[in-house]
């Protein structure tokens, strides 16, 4: 049965008399294609200098892999919203693993760099839809008082790809060449498609897509992520593209301001709980970004670490993110998000300060403890933040609300990384790693206030309005 627009509120009293096979293929096929995605992004960071190695380009060009792909999610996850929004959400989500699929096959296939680049960058666009629009697809299908632990599936998915993306990649390249790190992707994604057929098919709003703010809205972004990409070697140019971004924000801004469902959500980000939420998460991403990546050169470089005792090392962060991750979506449903949050970012601070400040040298085995109270708070922090972030927006702007999402985690992203290359080139080798550590433990610490301010707003001001309230409207 197909729902319209008017019915979409009462989807998931609809859904609760569902068949729980049905169920359970619905929820499986959008944690399915997260994985796909993540592990995607994960296989291809590991196997970058295989890659470089093999195609004959320089370890700077091949950075473009990494960056295309990069680029085209910012640049197409608020449109890939919008457009779910539109032409209704598991229409355009089907659409986005196909295209995910076939620019897989392509860069399995690519002869050139120049090639593997373009099947990156389209990659980029399939997997933009998946991102953006798979926690509005779980909240049609779960009831809303299990929306935190849906949340925590979701981020235990995550958390999984990305562990076990690097040592998968790793066996791959053990037995094959690269382009097979690719097409071992292609079964899964068919599977995926099979799956997302038991996604409720409830119709779009029918909005027309404005074409120039979906242009000004990739403008923006692409020029953000070169000018990230430049800004050590071409300062000159890094700043006139972040110039560029700025005034196309500008005027897509102006643009939409006036919209009753604008491509960038300024709707929801006139909520109180909606906004802290998108800033928290942006500081927890770039501050977590700043750990990860500064980790393995502290390893390699300064505490003498071969290749696999610096990935065993590793482990333990995300390995706790999966396993914290359910119970804290579970919980979430019960205790007041905020507090879950300013513990969370209390904890990952506390992690990265100690990487960053204990003496490992003399006993590097500290380093466990500390990496998985980084993924304790990261746990807790990332369920938490979504879960308030989704239920301060109405259902109908479910689509808007994972743009959203998706694009405060890739920002932080890649402040995270700019914030470490910086520190590369203006100290030592030997102390930028404790430095990225130490500015990640900072930008938590800031998260973690930032949420205790939505949590005292709500207690005291009742600011932020209820979900109810917002879905009402």
């Amino acid at each position: 049965m197909r729902l319209g627009p008017a019915t979409k509120e009462h989807a998931v009293d609809a859904r609760s008399v569902r068949a729980k096979p049905r169920h359970l293929a619905a929820v499986s096929s959008v944690l399915a294609a997260m994985v796909l995605v993540v592990l995607n992004t994960a296989i291809a960071n590991m196997a970058l200098p295989t890659i470089a190695q093999s195609l004959q380009v320089t370890p700077a060009l091949s950075i473009w892999i990494i960056t295309a792909n990069q680029a085209a999610l910012l640049m197409a996850l608020l449109p890939c919203a919008a457009l779910g929004e539109s032409l209704g959400y598991r229409r355009v989500f089907r659409w986005g693993v196909a295209l995910f699929l076939g620019a897989t096959l392509m860069c399995a296939l690519a002869p050139t760099l120049s090639w593997l680049i373009a099947a990156r960058l389209l990659q980029g666009l399939g997997g933009a839809a998946v991102m953006a629009l798979a926690i509005a697809l779980l909240r049609q299908v779960v009831p809303s008082q299990k929306l935190g632990a849906a949340i925590g599936w979701n981020a235990l998915a995550v958390a999984l790809s990305s562990a076990a993306g690097p040592a998968m990649g790793a066996a791959i390249l053990s037995v094959a060449d690269w382009p097979w790190l690719f097409a071992v992707l292609l079964p899964f994604g068919l599977w995926v498609m099979l799956a997302a057929r038991a996604l409720p098919a409830v119709d779009g709003t029918a909005r027309k897509a404005d074409l120039l703010s979906i242009a000004l809205n990739a403008g923006t972004f692409a020029s953000l992520v070169i000018a990230a990409g430049v800004i050590t070697e071409h300062p000159a140019l890094a700043a006139a593209l972040l110039a560029t971004s700025a005034i196309q924000l500008t005027l897509l801004v102006k643009r939409e301001r006036q919209k009753e469902s604008p491509l960038i959500p300024l709707d929801l980000l006139r909520s109180n709980s909606f906004r802290i939420s998108v800033i928290a998460s942006v500081l927890c991403f770039a501050g977590q970004t700043a750990g990860l990546v500064a980790l393995p050169f502290y390893l390699h470089h300064s505490l003498g670490q071969e290749v696999l005792m610096t990935g065993l090392y590793m482990i333990p962060w995300p390995l706790t993110v999966a396993l914290v991750a359910p119970l804290a979506g579970r919980l979430s449903n019960r205790w007041p998000t905020a507090w879950f949050c300013s513990v969370g970012g209390i904890c990952l601070s506390t992690g990265l300060a100690g990487a960053a400040l204990w003496p490992l040298q003399e006993n590097l085995m500290m380093l466990v403890p500390l990496t998985m109270l980084c993924g304790l708070g990261f746990g807790l922090f990332n369920v938490a933040n979504n879960r308030s972030m989704f239920l301060s927006a109405p259902m109908s702007r479910s689509g808007a609300a994972g743009g959203m999402q998706g694009t405060a985690r890739l920002l932080g992203q890649t402040a995270g990384a700019v914030i470490m290359t910086l520190l590369f080139n203006l100290f030592p080798a030997d102390s930028a790693p404790q430095l990225a550590l130490g500015a990640g433990a900072l930008l938590n610490v800031f998260a973690a206030l930032i949420s205790a301010l939505q949590g005292r707003r709500t207690a005291t001001n009742h600011d932020v309005e209820s979900p109810l309230t917002l879905m009402t409207k």
